[in-house]
C-alpha cells in the first residue's frame, strides 16, 4: 500500500491555503488604517453608546431584543461590542475583524468544496475568485457590513459541517450544523436561503462524488459507512475504462469494488438518497427569521416605489449582478433606484433568465455542477433582489455586497463548466489555468483599487458620483463629512444637488440648514428647517435647530415654540430643555429656565453644558455657591471649556476670592478668552 497521493495532496492543500491567505492579505490589508464612514457606521458603531459600553449586561441584552435599523441581528451587536472592548474608538480593529472573518470563510469555502469534489485546483479557484472578486471589497471593507462576513463564516460552517454529517450520519454532526446555521441567521437574513443550497448540494457534487480517498476520511471498503448509500463505485488511475466495463458497471452497480485499490487512486460513486427530512428543521428556522425580520414594530420595509417598478427592477438588476461578475466596473457603495426602467430592458433580462436556466435544466444530468451553480446563484440573490426595499432612508437598485455569497454559484459554473468545453486535457491546461490565473490577477488588482476607495468617506462618496448618475444619497453623504471639514460651500453645493434631484428630501434641507446655522445665516437656516419639517413634521431636531435660530434673532417666544414642540414629540429631549431653558433666562424668566437646566441634567447627568447654564443663571440670581458648584462639574466634565472658566472667575471675584478668580482669569485668558483677566487687572485684583 503507498500513502504517495494522499501526501501529495495534503501538501498541495497547504500551499493552496497560505496562498489564499497572502493574497488577501495583499488585497486588503490596507483597510486597518480606514476610518469609520458616514453611512451606515455612525448608526452601526461610532455614534452607537451601546456598542461604544463594550461588552455589558445591558448590551448584551440589547442585542437581543433591538431591532436597530430594522434587522434582528444580535450576533453583528456583540461582535462589535467585542471589537470595541478591543479597540475602542480605532476604527482599524474593527476592519481587522472584518477581514479575518472574510479569509476565514475563503478557507472555509476551499476545504469545503474540496472534500466534496476531491478536485483541489478547481476548489482553489472558485475560493479565489470569492476571496479577491471586486464586488466583494464592500463587504469586507464597510465595517457596517459586519453582518456579511460574520454571516458567510457561519454559512461556510453550516456547509461544512453537514458534508461531514453526509460523510457519517450521527446526532452530533446534525446537530452541529444546525447551531452553525443558527449562528448565521442571527447574523443576517440573507441566509434563509440555505437549506435549499443543502438539497443543491445533495444533487451536486455529494451524489456525484469524484474525489481522493483521504478526503471523504475513507481508510478501508469494509463496513465504511460513507458507503453505505452508493450505488456506484470505481476507481480511476489515470486511464479510460474500456466499453465492456463500463457496460459491466452500468448493469451490475456495486456499492464496493475490491478489484483495485482506492488509495492508489480517484475514488467515484454516486449517492441515491436525497433525505429531505433532513431539512425540516432549517426551514423551520427560516421561517420563524422571516417572521421576526418582517414583523411589524415601528420599522416596517420601505416600499417608495410601486410594487410594479420593483417587480422590473428585479430581472434587469438579476442580469446586472451576472454581468458585474465578468465585468466589474463603476463599483459604488449605492446605485439608486429609478422608476423609468426602459421595457425593452425589463424584457431582454427575463428572456435571458429563461434561456439560461432552460440550458441548465435540460443539461442537468450531464452537466449536474452548472445546475447547483446556476440554482446556487438564482436562489441566494433572490431576498434581496429589490422586490422587498428594507432601507427608508437609500432605496437601492442593486448593491455590491449582494454579490458576495451568491457569486460562489457562478464560480461553480465557470470553474467547472468550462473545462468541459475542450476535450483534450493537454489543450485544456495549457488554456484554462494561464486564463484563470490571469483572471485572478485581473480582479485582485481591481480589488486593490476599488478597496482604496474605501480609505475615507470623502474618497468613497466622490468615487460613487463618479460613476453613477442623480445619485442624491451620495451627493448628501458627502455633504456631511464636508463640512465637518469647513468646507462649507462644497458641502452647500452638495446639498444643493441633494435637493434638486429629490425636492422632498428632508434631510438635506435639515442639514443645509445646519451649514447656514454655523455661517450665522440665521434666515437661510430658518428657511430650510422650515421646510423640512413641511415634508416631516415628526422632526423634532428640526424643531430644536430651528427655535435655536430664532433665538438668536431675538424671537424669543417663537424659539420657545418650537421647543415645546420638539419636547411634545420627545418628551425625553434633553437638549430642547436646555436650549428652552437659554431662551427663558434671556427673557428674564430664571426659575423655569432652572427648572428646564434641572430636566436636561435628570435625563442627561453628564450634560456639561445643562451645568454650565444653569451655574450662570444662579450666578445672575446671586446664588454663588449653586453657581460654583454647577461650574465645576461643567469643567471636570469639559475640561477645556473656556467659558466655564471665565463664569467661576466671575462667580469668584464678585465673592473677592482673588486668587481662584485670577486662577481662573488666566485659565480663560489661555484657552482664548481674556476680557475677565483685563478687568482684574484693571482693577487691580490680578498682577
Amino acid at each position: 500500500m503507498t500513502n504517495k497521493p494522499i501526501i501529495h495532496s495534503q501538501k498541495q492543500k497547504m500551499i493552496i491555503y497560505i496562498v489564499l491567505i497572502i493574497v488577501t492579505l495583499a488585497v486588503f490589508g490596507q483597510v486597518y488604517k480606514y476610518d469609520f464612514i458616514n453611512f451606515d457606521d455612525p448608526v452601526y458603531v461610532s455614534e452607537n453608546s451601546v456598542i461604544r459600553n463594550g461588552i455589558t449586561p445591558e448590551g448584551i441584552s440589547w442585542a437581543f431584543t433591538t431591532r436597530h435599523v430594522g434587522l434582528w441581528n444580535p450576533l453583528v451587536w456583540l461582535s462589535f461590542m467585542s471589537d470595541s472592548q478591543f479597540y475602542g474608538a480605532d476604527a482599524g480593529g474593527y476592519h481587522v475583524t472584518n477581514l479575518i472573518l472574510h479569509i476565514l470563510s475563503t478557507l472555509l469555502l476551499f476545504w469545503l468544496f474540496c472534500r466534496m469534489t476531491g478536485d483541489i485546483w478547481k476548489s482553489a479557484f472558485v475560493a479565489a475568485i470569492f476571496a479577491l472578486h471586486p464586488l466583494h471589497v464592500e463587504s469586507v471593507a464597510w465595517v457596517s457590513e459586519r453582518k456579511d462576513v460574520l454571516s458567510a463564516f457561519f454559512w461556510m460552517l453550516t456547509l461544512c459541517f453537514y458534508v461531514y454529517y453526509t460523510e457519517k450520519p450521527n446526532i452530533k454532526r446534525y446537530m452541529s450544523a444546525l447551531l452553525c446555521f443558527i449562528l448565521a441567521l442571527m447574523s443576517k437574513p440573507m441566509v434563509v436561503t440555505l437549506p435549499l443550497i443543502l438539497i443543491l448540494l445533495d444533487y451536486w457534487p455529494l451524489s456525484f462524488c469524484r474525489c481522493y480517498p483521504d478526503s471523504i476520511g475513507i481508510q478501508s471498503w469494509e463496513n465504511n459507512p460513507v458507503l453505505t448509500d452508493v450505488t456506484h463505485v470505481s476507481v480511476k488511475q489515470g486511464k479510460k475504462k474500456n466499453k465492456s466495463e463500463r457496460k459491466d458497471r452500468r448493469e451490475n452497480p456495486s456499492p464496493f469494488d475490491k478489484r483495485i485499490s482506492p488509495e492508489t487512486g480517484i475514488i467515484e460513486f454516486h449517492r441515491d438518497k436525497f433525505h429531505l427530512w433532513e431539512k425540516v428543521p432549517f426551514f423551520i428556522l427560516s421561517a420563524i427569521l422571516v417572521i421576526i425580520t418582517f414583523y411589524d414594530s415601528g420599522d416596517a420595509p420601505s416600499n417608495n416605489f410601486p410594487l410594479s417598478v420593483r417587480l422590473a427592477n428585479a430581472p434587469v438588476s438579476f442580469i446586472t449582478y451576472l454581468a458585474k461578475t465578468f465585468w466589474p466596473h463603476d463599483l459604488s457603495v449605492l446605485y439608486p433606484f429609478t422608476a423609468q426602467i426602459p421595457v425593452w430592458q425589463v424584457a431582454a433580462s427575463v428572456f435571458l433568465i429563461i434561456v439560461i436556466s432552460a440550458v441548465v435544466i435540460a443539461m442537468a444530468k450531464r452537466l449536474p455542477y452548472l445546475f447547483t451553480g446556476w440554482l446556487w446563484f438564482a436562489i441566494t440573490i433572490l431576498p434581496v433582489i429589490g422586490i422587498i426595499q428594507i432601507s427608508t432612508a437609500a432605496p437601492y437598485a442593486i448593491a455590491d455586497r449582494y454579490h458576495y455569497l451568491p457569486s460562489i454559484g457562478i464560480a461553480v459554473m465557470l470553474i467547472w463548466g468550462l473545462p468541459s468545453l475542450f476535450k483534450n486535457e493537454d489543450r485544456r491546461r495549457k488554456i484554462l489555468y494561464p486564463a484563470a490565473i490571469t483572471f485572478l490577477a485581473v480582479i485582485s488588482v481591481l480589488s486593490w483599487k476599488q478597496c482604496g476607495y474605501w480609505q475615507n468617506s470623502i474618497n468613497l462618496f466622490s468615487h460613487a458620483l463618479q460613476v453613477t448618475t442623480d445619485n442624491y444619497v451620495m451627493h448628501y453623504n458627502l455633504a456631511l463629512p464636508l463640512s465637518k471639514e469647513g468646507k462649507t460651500t462644497e458641502a452647500l453645493y452638495h446639498y444643493g444637488e441633494a435637493i434638486r434631484i429629490k425636492p422632498d428630501y428632508d434631510d438635506a434641507y435639515f442639514n443645509r440648514g445646519n451649514v447656514y446655522d454655523k455661517l450665522a445665516e440665521n434666515q437661510l437656516a430658518i428657511e430650510d428647517f422650515s421646510k423640512a419639517i413641511n415634508l416631516n413634521p415628526a422632526k423634532l431636531k428640526a424643531y430644536n435647530n430651528r427655535g435655536n435660530a430664532y433665538n438668536r434673532l431675538g424671537r424669543y417666544q417663537l424659539a420657545i415654540d418650537d421647543f415645546n414642540k420638539a419636547i411634545t414629540l420627545d418628551p425625553y429631549y434633553a437638549t430642547a430643555y436646555n436650549n428652552r431653558g437659554n431662551a427663558y433666562a434671556t427673557l428674564g424668566r430664571r426659575q423655569l429656565a432652572i427648572a428646564d437646566f434641572n430636566e436636561a441634567i435628570r435625563l442627561i447627568p453628564y450634560y456639561a453644558e445643562a451645568y454650565y447654564n444653569r451655574g450662570t443663571v444662579y450666578a445672575e440670581l446671586g446664588q454663588y455657591q449653586h453657581a460654583i458648584e454647577d461650574l465645576n462639574q461643567d469643567l471636570r466634565l469639559k475640561p477645556d471649556d473656556v467659558y466655564g472658566y471665565y463664569a467661576r472667575a466671575n462667580v469668584y471675584l464678585n465673592q473677592s476670592q482673588k486668587e481662584q478668580g485670577c486662577d481662573d482669569a488666566q485659565k480663560a485668558c489661555a484657552l482664548g478668552k481674556c476680557g475677565i483677566l483685563k478687568f482684574a487687572k484693571g482693577k487691580g485684583y490680578c498682577r
